[in-house]
């Protein structure tokens, strides 16, 4: 038996801070060097705003230097983040982009509702913006809120290529503050992000630093005796799994950012006393869910993906990439620590709330590391207290198939015959329960399933539940006003959300982009849809053109969204109007996902 050093032993040098004076080194064109003067100014504040109906944004090389390893990355008018774009509700929005890289690029405005060929992904909606062109986005805006841009192509994203939208609702209405704060959290690595993706592909456990380590066996040992502390070492090994696979990459690679700043530069953002004080949250991460806290402050989250919900007041929350949370806080004291712990627990971004420049309060310790459970493995099966089993001792488990059915009479079946995909339901109220595998998921890019997924809201994720803080969940939110479209489902569309970690593929249904044909949804009509997480991984999933109405399991509206994060062995169902005709991308929101297959093209016509 092999252990991997702990975290707690490694080179201080993983746990990447970053340097005090870290990011962007200096410019390369007239646009740039006024925009990043712009930055300098207000470099502990965000971005440079950009305000107005007419923009020219420039996209170029950078160097910069986050760790004290000069590098170069993708950013736009010389700025990481790129300049937030302040815009009013029912403006005409014409936006020209010109392209200063060697390679093709684009901008995606993620959660913006607008024409396909406006929608910025290459190979879907359009062909790409060449090397040294200018490509002219122009669309009028239909809604308020806190959103994103980013590029996608390659992995221009990872590199520095994202930037924040605030959209001023048409009636000035919505959470009033007094101050007003963008907070975008991103992760960056040194590393060439092709070169992190091959060697996922060759060990798809890499970068976990918190494997199984000896002092983890002694633990077990002490609490459960050497034969169960053995057995469940045994389980894990024959499974082939890591318990502690949260997350793909961690500090052994990542520096996490806070506007760009390293944790050791500080972020700073001013208020007085006494103000009502809005966070735009936003996470422009690649691969980072990230879990927020102010100690010492409530938040009151007033908006969940650019749409106001009812407030709820909790301690804390996570998002993933792709998500957006704003937060009202009514800060007392003179400085507090915006604190975002990696899902993984090897890192963090943080920045300050304060009166003034220079203050700092205490920054937190990140949790401990929590594995995953049984029920993250297999979904809502009663499978009583297992953690002391071995595999030998779960005799209906199957580990191609982790579930208790033996699945080899369905290999042959039909996948439409099992009514996956576009199976009629008869405007059924509640989504359904029961998992319908297609014959895709049975073969080497999938090395798990699940056939009794948990389908509750409730759940705040692994490493959260009982932590002493009230955590907030998808069923605390609901959108104001109830769904956009009171008819329910005529069909019901379940995709499954697959992989193999050790040969590290992602997809939908087994079939990665370019194995799999676009999903087809009539112009008008309302469908059901419904993910079923079949990994041990937490994906953002995030559906262009249209709005998904998050239901609860007994089909009840219960929140609007752009990007939805699916649990390990969760199974979850949104409503679709496909009311935007054109051609749509559908994918995971961890970039790395993204790359490896977790990616469909949606068709309305």
């Amino acid at each position: 038996m092999s252990y991997k050093t702990s975290f707690a032993a490694q080179p201080r040098r993983r746990f990447v801070q970053g340097l005090a004076a870290g990011g962007v080194l200096a410019s390369l064109s007239p646009l740039m060097r006024s925009a990043h003067a712009a930055a300098e100014v207000g470099a502990q504040r965000g971005a440079p705003v950009l305000t107005g109906t007419e923009f020219n944004l420039e996209v170029a090389e950078l160097p910069v230097n986050f760790t004290g390893a000069p590098r170069m990355a993708t950013a736009i008018n010389g700025s990481i983040p790129a300049p937030t774009l302040r815009w009013r509700e029912g403006d005409e929005i014409t936006i020209r982009v010109t392209n200063r890289l060697r390679e093709a690029t684009s901008i995606h405005w993620h959660g913006i509702i607008l024409p396909f060929q406006m929608d910025g992904v290459p190979g879907i909606s359009f062909a790409g913006i060449p090397p040294g062109e200018t490509f002219t986005y122009r669309f009028k805006v239909e809604q308020s809120g806190t959103y994103w841009y980013h590029s996608h192509s390659g992995m221009q994203e990872q590199t520095g290529m994202y930037g924040a939208i605030v959209i001023d609702p048409r009636d000035g209405g919505g959470a009033r503050a007094q101050r007003d704060h963008v907070v975008l959290l991103s992760d960056w690595t040194d590393d060439d992000p092709m070169r992190v993706f091959h060697k996922l592909k060759a060990q798809g456990d890499y970068y976990n630093l918190n494997e199984p380590t000896a002092m983890d066996f002694l633990r077990d040992v002490s609490a459960s005796g050497v034969q169960a502390a053995l057995a469940k070492r045994r389980m894990w090994n024959q499974m082939r799994m890591s318990p502690t696979d949260l997350g793909d990459l961690s500090a052994r690679t990542l520096t996490y950012l806070t506007n760009g700043t390293t944790p050791a530069g500080n972020w700073t953002g001013l208020f007085k006393p006494g103000e009502r004080v809005r966070l735009r949250f936003i996470n422009g991460a690649a691969n980072t869910f990230y879990d927020v806290r102010i100690p010492g402050l409530k938040l009151t989250v007033v908006q969940s993906d650019g749409i106001d919900v009812e407030p709820v007041t909790v301690d804390e929350f996570r998002f993933g990439p792709g998500e957006t949370y704003d937060v009202i806080v009514k800060p007392t004291d003179e400085v507090y620590t915006v604190f975002a712990q990696s899902m993984e627990r090897t890192g963090y971004a943080r920045g300050t709330l304060a009166v003034r420049e220079g203050l700092q309060a205490p920054v937190p310790t990140p949790d401990p590391v929590t594995w995953l459970t049984m029920a993250d493995m297999m979904g809502s099966m009663d499978h009583g207290d297992m953690t002391g089993m071995g595999h030998g001792a779960m005799p209906g488990m199957n580990h191609g198939a982790m579930s208790a059915m033996d699945h080899s009479q369905m290999q042959g079946m039909d996948h439409a015959a099992m009514g996956h995909g576009a199976a009629p339901v008869n405007r059924l109220a509640r989504p359904s329960t029961t998992a319908r595998h297609a014959r895709s998921e049975y073969g080497p890019s999938v090395d798990m399933r699940v056939d009794m997924a948990r389908t509750n809201l409730d759940d705040p994720g692994i490493g959260l539940r009982k932590n002493g803080r009230r955590v907030l969940t998808l069923a605390d939110l609901h959108t104001i006003g109830g769904p956009l479209d009171p008819r329910g489902a005529e069909r019901e569309l379940e995709l499954h959300l697959t992989g193999n970690m050790e040969r590290y593929t992602w997809s939908f249904d087994g079939l990665a982009f370019g194995s799999s044909t676009p999903v087809s949804l009539n112009y008008g009509e309302r469908v059901r849809v419904i993910l079923h997480n079949d990994t041990m991984m937490t994906h953002p999933m995030h559906l262009h053109g249209v709005w998904s109405e998050l239901e609860t399991p007994e089909g009840a509206f219960q929140a609007r969204r752009h990007t939805i994060p699916v649990q390990p062995a969760q199974r979850v169902s949104f409503l679709v109007t496909a009311d935007a005709m054109g051609r749509w991308a559908w994918h995971c929101h961890l970039l790395l996902h993204m790359d490896a297959g977790m990616f469909r093209e949606v068709v309305i016509a």
